[in-house]
């Protein structure tokens, strides 16, 4: 097995620009320097680790390297010399590692399975390629067999097993029917991960004698098929003596109707099983169910969320698939297979492992000769990876000795190489799942220096706008660059040059008097070398009329101006944009040279036009609004921001102010309120336009505060209530004297960054704040009430200084000081600093664990001497983390948990424990630098807790006076459970609570079956544990008995029966025979009080019916003896008797509508027009048979 690699490497006085390898010295990317330059071979090509190969074709096994010289190429097969001359079927490509074995003109591809290595060597060093395993694929036939038909009850489950050949790789698996078309697939039908097929339930439809399964070999490019399997569905109702025949007398006899039928598991089988899945592999897991009517699955991970970004449900929600796998998927996975009877669970406990995996990608080390180096290979995987490292592809061990090579476990340390140091180094690591290995060298190079930038290259560039003249070079050691203006003028040094470490000049405000020619010269002890460049400066581009503000009226016609000033050697180009997008192609838009005109204006043509110049070194543009309006501008006054002040004029120059004077443009009808004034240091920031004042607008002077060395122009902005003018033209500049500094750097600070230095850094001057050429910094430092005298140092173009060589955190008195060509800034004030902080030495002692309760403790400390804190206390950290749990007795790795408290603290609470659970923590005192050692580990246990509510309740199997239970024991026990407690209450038809039964369960039950209970009744339920401190909290649950079959057929509606329409009709012939003799009395003139006589006399056989609900009063006395009528409707095979109750209420009830009281009295109605709520579902106006009222609880 192989193993890993990645490289590390200190600063080195080497460089080279434009890097290819990543290391101490920088490679360009010139390709004649590269092919010129001596490296150690790089494997840059080959075939993959495990080599599937067609046995019918030529194998090509690839190993392709670089190197200087040209590397030279060798292998080995399991493990020995593999000698191509000697085997004719096998040749090595020219200028190449890569080999070919003939298997097209007689080889046999079996002869050359194996293990290969590649080589590639040159006279720097040697780098192998990975063990390479070649293994032919293989497509065998299927085993001959024969198939009996599968017989098959409709309802049942059934699984076609393919069962396909061992291939290499393993087959792609398919069904398909003799017509090659594939089988469809649904929830109820669907195909394993491990190609049988699935049948939840079959049905009449799945009759066929063509279920063929394939397996597709795509290595070979051959499809195998399995013969065809039948499947004949059978039901009790369409049996015949052809497929009786084929039954037992048990099918035949012992068959019964489809009946539906909760879910059992096809695949996995029992309760929980195991999976190991590789980190970054695809996790698939599976769960397929039987059941009537179709399972449906459900996935969810147990103590935590599916990853919303990588999970997908695939086969009808049957696989659960999770891309890209990490070590944080682990554990427990849980199937639910849920219908309508009820539900089935499997747990399927996840590991994910991994093989190695780099923490630092490997890299070359490329040295100067006497330079140090490292090369680091870390990995990572679990198990923990082991790390062994080779030179030139031998173990370091027995390698030829190096004086400046050091091995230190995944280290390499490198101390002052010479070139004979130069080698290909392998890193090898590798657990049980895999191995990685790479290739790093160490390249050690002399060589002179060489100037990369080709000669006399020309760079041209606008006034006042940096200037960079490139001047890439190579060399080892380093070379030193210096230019020279001209070919013998003396070298440039001053704050007017800027020089890169990479050898570009830089003039940061590149004048006139700059054009010329530019020498750079590049030496180091092995030579030196020169090359010259031309510097060209140009005029700036202006636009000297810029277009403007235009209204103009429908179909009129407009121009827009921009007339500009450049370089007379540079080409400029005008284009015009609208809308910052291309003119409109129309013919009414015509581009001149200095100018745009638009004829036949339409509301289209709004907008905003721009006008760009451009040349090779420079562009600017300006922009103006076009408004096209419906008629003629009205005579009302029109406002407008205000034209731009003009004719700036400077006088009164002093060495610290200035008179400004300029001429307002036109107001445009809205008075000026100020002008803005803004200048420009061409000497430090050209281009860049700063605040300087504001003034009224009444005034047209200002006297202007200067600062020395600085290179002013200042232009005037006019501003009024619409807005802001266009600045003005820039005045003449003026060049202020240097003076010496006024001020000096702020924010200063002095903070160590390693143990034994003091980092002292604050914020540079700007430029026109250093008031003269030649800014530097008087850096000083003393160790607070120990020394007497200032240490100073004087640097430049830095804002920061390490002070190397100091105590440990000792407090530091620091200042800096501005200075220049002129002299020193005013004396700064002096600030207090530490050198730099180290760990902490002592762990604090004493440690005490006080346990509160089941879920708190409290942690006590001795702080530690504040001397050994070696830096700023910020305060105790504690480690802390669970062992084990006390009441499962299993240990399992927990991550250890942290918590921080601020200060000189010695106490701090621990909270959210684990009841009944041991537990181990440390204290650590934490500085700055990080944390101090750790105390001894201490061990204390937390009590016992209540437990938490049971994992589940759930109630299956209700009866007529029966309902029987089942749970699982709590998630969190918190201790030993010592018992359940259940409580039960019936629930009426109103909701309402009956009375409360509590029954105690011993623990270690897991289910308990209710008896003589009430029929068709409501049952609540409360159910949770208990253990010595108490009971945890409840889960609760509703569930109801089943109805008696012979009560539900005596319930029938009233009003389909004859006794009650007759009667109905004889109450509505009276009332109408009393209207009659009403109507035919009034048309005689008499008078008869007809309705105060029906009250006074009032027959209870013609009341009328009462209007608001349009029902009759109940039954009296007399009507409850009166016979009742047989007839209720039961199933044909299924007689209902009762000894206590033979009579039917068919006649009187009106089907499940009607009610009765505890005590059996009939409380329905007679009308059967009022709608009352269906008993539990039924929502039938006829009287339910026993066998429909019974599904209806289920």
């Amino acid at each position: 097995m192989m193993k890993k690699m990645s490289i590390s490497t200190s600063k080195t006085s080497l460089v080279l620009f434009l890097c290819q390898i990543i290391s101490a010295l920088d490679v360009p990317l010139d390709s004649k320097l590269l092919e010129e330059l001596s490296q150690p071979p790089t494997i840059t090509q080959q075939s993959p680790k495990d080599y599937i190969v067609d046995p019918r074709e030529n194998i090509v096994i690839q190993c392709e390297a670089k190197g200087k010289p040209p590397p030279s190429f060798s292998w080995t097969r399991n493990g020995t010399h593999f000698d191509i001359d000697k085997d004719a079927q096998v040749t090595m490509k020219p200028n190449s590692g890569t080999l070919v074995i003939n298997i097209m003109n007689g080889g046999k591809a079996e002869a050359y399975e194996g293990v290969y290595q590649c080589t590639a060597r040159n006279e720097r060093g040697a780098a192998i390629s990975n063990n390479i395993v070649i293994r032919p694929s293989r497509s065998p036939l299927w085993t001959k067999e024969k198939l009996e038909p599968n017989h098959v009850r409709e309802g049942d489950s059934l699984v076609l097993h393919c069962r396909p050949p061992v291939g290499l790789p393993p087959p792609i698996i398919f069904w398909m029917d003799n017509a090659f078309q594939r089988l469809p697939q649904s929830e109820r039908v669907s195909q394993g991960l491990n190609g049988d097929l699935y049948f939840s339930n079959v049905q009449p439809e799945d009759t066929r004698e063509d279920y063929i399964c394939y397996a597709r070999f795509n290595h070979t490019q051959t499809i195998q098929q399995k013969q065809p399997i039948s499947v004949k569905v059978f039901s009790m109702d369409s049996l015949n003596d052809t497929i009786a025949a084929n039954l037992s007398d048990t099918d035949i006899y012992g068959a019964k109707p489809v009946t539906e039928r909760q879910p059992v598991l096809l695949t996995p089988t029992g309760s929980t099983s195991t999976k190991v899945e590789l980190r970054g592999n695809v996790l698939l897991l599976e769960c397929i169910a039987a059941g009537l009517p179709t399972p449906v699955i459900r996935w969810i991970k147990e103590g935590g969320e599916l990853p919303a970004n990588r999970t997908f449900f695939e086969n009808f929600k049957k696989t659960l698939k999770i891309i890209d796998v990490s070590e944080a998927d682990s554990g427990n996975y849980k199937c639910i297979a849920r219908n309508a009877l009820g539900s089935v669970h499997h747990v399927i406990s996840v590991t994910v492992k991994a093989a190695p995996y780099w923490i630092t990608a490997p890299r070359n080390l490329v040295l100067s000769p006497g330079e140090d180096g490292t090369l680091i290979c870390r990995a990572n995987g679990n198990p923990k990876p082991s790390i062994s490292w080779l030179a030139n592809g031998v173990p370091i061990a027995i390698a030829p000795e190096d004086p400046s090579r050091k091995v230190d476990g995944d280290t390499i340390i490198f101390s002052h190489v010479q070139e004979r140091s130069s080698a290909v180094y392998q890193c090898n690591a590798s657990n049980e799942y895999g191995y990685l290995l790479a290739n790093a060298f160490v390249n050690v190079l002399a060589e002179p220096p060489r100037i990369l930038t080709p000669a006399n290259k020309l760079y041209q560039v606008i006034a006042d706008s940096p200037a960079l003249l490139d001047c890439a070079y190579f060399g080892s050691p380093k070379p030193e660059i210096e230019w020279f203006k001209g070919v013998k003028g003396s070298i440039l040094r001053g704050n007017e040059y800027v020089f890169h470490d990479n050898g570009t000049l830089e003039i940061p405000v590149a004048q006139k008097n700059n054009a010329g020619t530019y020498t750079c010269v590049a030496r180091n002890e092995l030579g030196k070398i020169q090359n010259e460049v031309q510097l060209e400066i140009k005029d700036p581009t202006m636009i000297i009329k810029q277009p403007e503000y235009k209204v103009i009226q429908r179909y009129g016609q407009v121009s827009f101006e921009c007339i500009i000033k450049h370089d007379s050697t540079l080409l400029p180009t005008v284009t015009w944009l609208k809308d910052n997008d291309e003119l409109p192609d129309d013919e009414r838009f015509l581009v001149g040279k200095d100018n745009l005109t638009i004829m036949n204006v339409t509301d289209k043509d709004d907008g905003t036009y721009t006008c760009i110049v451009n040349t090779t070194l420079d562009s600017v543009s300006a922009s103006a609004v076009l408004t096209v309006v419906a008629a003629p501008p009205t005579p009302a006054i029109i406002y407008a921001r205000p034209n731009p002040p003009f004719d700036l004029e400077l006088t009164g120059q002093l060495e610290r102010s200035i008179d400004l004077s300029w001429i307002p443009g036109d107001e445009n009808n809205s008075p000026i309120t100020s002008f803005v004034i803004e200048f420009e240091d061409a000497l430090h920031e050209p281009g860049v336009w700063r605040y300087q004042t504001e003034v009224p607008g009444s005034q047209t002077t200002a006297q202007l505060k200067l600062s020395p060395y600085v290179n002013y122009s200042f232009r005037v902005i006019a501003v009024n209530r619409i807005g802001r003018s266009q600045p003005s033209e820039p005045s003449e500049q003026y060049l202020t004297k240097s003076a010496s500094p006024d001020e000096n750097p702020a924010n200063v600070q002095g903070i160590g960054s390693e143990p034994d230095n003091l980092v002292i850094t604050w914020e540079p001057l700007k430029g026109f704040q250093s008031n003269g050429p030649g800014l530097q910094y008087k850096v000083s430092w003393r160790q607070k009430d120990v020394d007497d005298e200032w240490t100073s140092v004087i640097v430049a173009n830095v804002s920061k200084y390490i002070v190397s060589g100091t105590p440990t955190f000792v407090p530091y008195e620091v200042k800096v000081q501005a200075l220049n060509d002129l002299g020193y800034a005013p004396e700064p004030s002096e600030v207090i600093g530490h050198s730099g902080e180290d760990l902490p030495m002592v762990a604090p002692g004493n440690v005490q664990v006080h346990v509160i309760n089941s879920t708190l403790a409290k942690v006590h400390w001795d702080p530690v001497p504040l001397k050994s804190v070696r830096g700023h206390l910020q305060g105790y950290k504690i480690y802390y983390w669970k062992v084990q749990s006390l009441s499962r007795r299993s240990r399992r790795h927990i991550e250890k948990k942290i918590l921080t408290f601020r200060g000189n603290k010695t106490f701090g609470m621990l909270p959210g424990l684990e009841p009944y659970s041991s537990y181990k923590l440390n204290v650590r005192v934490v500085n700055g630098k990080g944390e101090g050692p750790a105390s001894p580990d201490k061990v204390f246990k937390t009590p016992e807790g209540v437990p938490s509510s049971p994992s589940f309740l759930k109630i299956t199997n209700p009866t007529l006076d029966s309902l029987t239970l089942e749970w699982g024991s709590p998630t969190h026990p918190n201790g030993v459970l010592t018992s359940y407690t259940l409580k039960f209450q019936p629930i009426n038809n109103t909701h309402e609570l009956g009375p409360l039964v509590e029954i105690r369960i011993p623990a270690n039950e897991s289910s308990l079956i209710l008896k003589n209970l009430n029929y068709s009744t409501r049952y609540k339920f409360y159910f949770n544990a208990q253990t010595s401190v108490g009971s945890g909290s409840q889960i609760t649950e509703e569930a109801v008995t089943i109805m008696d079959e012979a009560m539900a057929s005596r319930q029938v509606d009233i009003a389909t029966q004859g006794w009650f329409i007759g009667l109905m009709c004889a109450v509505a012939l009276l009332i109408l025979i009393l209207l009659i003799v009403c109507f035919i009395r009034r048309n005689k003139g008499g008078k008869y009080p007809v309705k105060e006589k029906e009250d006074a006399h009032a027959d209870p056989e013609i009341q009328p019916m009462k209007e608001d609900d349009g029902t009759f009063g109940e039954y009296s006395d007399a009507e409850d003896h009166k016979p009742l009528k047989k007839g209720s409707r039961t199933p044909s095979d299924r007689t209902v008797k009762k000894e206590d109750s033979d009579d039917s209420l068919v006649d009187y009830g009106e089907g499940v509508n009607g009610q009765f009281n505890e005590d059996g009295s009939f409380i329905g109605q007679y009308s059967g027009k009022k709608e009352k709520e269906p008993a539990e579902g039924n929502e039938s106006s006829e009287a339910p048979s026993p066998v429909n009222a019974m599904n209806s609880f289920v």
